[in-house]
């Protein structure tokens, strides 16, 4: 086996690595950009709670 032979093994390694991206394509992407949503809407509404009992409670920094 020749340094060659080697070079092409793992090319070939990485060739047949990578397809495993184009059976997931763009739902990977797509199913982060939703969580981001969700994330994001839960955040503000956690923090309207946070605001409102705050606001409530002369002690709390405003």
């Amino acid at each position: 086996m020749t340094f060659t032979d080697v070079i092409y093994s793992i090319g070939d390694l990485l060739t047949t690595s990578f397809q495993f991206f184009e059976v997931v394509g763009n739902i990977f992407n797509y199913s982060l950009i939703i969580l981001g949503f969700f994330g994001f809407i839960y955040w503000m509404r956690t923090q309207k709670k946070l605001n409102d009992k705050a606001l409530g409670d002369s002690k709390k920094i405003k």
